[in-house]
């Protein structure tokens, strides 16, 4: 992950003050224009549309603070017709090469983030990174929650599966793994998890798990 740039608050209040996103790997009825989806999500709204472009991220074209991937950002539709006339410089493919696009750069450690239109249809998904992405990095750098609304799983740490290899503390978009002060196996912050299932799809011991969000992890 790249440098992350700072950015003076009083800026950022008066932009994310306009939009808010939310993290939802499920069905979940949510009143946004913005949402992070999880993969397993994402992957079914792309087999739902009618038509798929595929176009750069303006986020890491723009700013080009890490090495992540640029052309990764995908549009959907119910018409095709809506697809040429909203993003003229995508260019549509498939389902297979979408969800393939999707995948990868879910593995590369990057959150999927879905723009909603008015009538709470996903229009686009963007593969966001802290450093580049305002949501994501506003969020890191001044705990600015009104911009994200976490989802309704929490990653969950199942220790006798774990083998320490640190992987979830390197993947994790919001720093929510830390190793451990005595080299043992990483600890996760609960209220610091978004349900994005990075670190989920990272693990190689499968030892972590999504669960249903209780209230009670905020503050476990």
């Amino acid at each position: 992950m790249g440098s992350e740039k700072k950015t003076p608050s009083e800026e950022i209040t008066t932009k994310l003050d306009h939009y808010k996103a939310t993290t939802v790997p499920v069905h979940i009825e949510v009143d946004v224009k913005h949402t992070v989806v999880a993969l397993d999500e994402a992957e079914k709204i792309l087999r739902q549309a009618t038509a798929i472009a595929l176009g750069d991220c303006d986020c890491r074209k723009k700013n080009g603070h890490c090495d992540h991937p640029v052309h990764n950002c995908i549009a959907v539709s119910h018409s095709q017709e809506q697809d040429r006339e909203w993003w003229p410089s995508f260019q549509e493919v498939s389902v297979t090469e979408a969800l393939k696009v999707l995948r990868e750069s879910h593995d590369s450690g990057l959150v999927h983030l879905a723009y909603r239109k008015n009538d709470g249809e996903i229009s686009e998904f963007c593969s966001c990174c802290s450093c580049c992405c305002w949501f994501l990095g506003t969020l890191k750098q001044y705990d600015y929650h009104h911009g994200v609304v976490e989802s309704s799983h929490i990653a969950r740490h199942l220790p006798d599966l774990c083998v320490a290899c640190g992987l979830c503390v390197q993947k994790c978009p919001f720093d929510a793994w830390s190793d451990a002060d005595d080299g043992g196996k990483p600890t996760l912050a609960a209220d610091k998890c978004f349900g994005c299932g990075v670190c989920v799809t990272a693990c190689p011991n499968q030892a972590i798990v999504f669960v249903t969000r209780d209230p009670k992890d905020e503050s476990s």
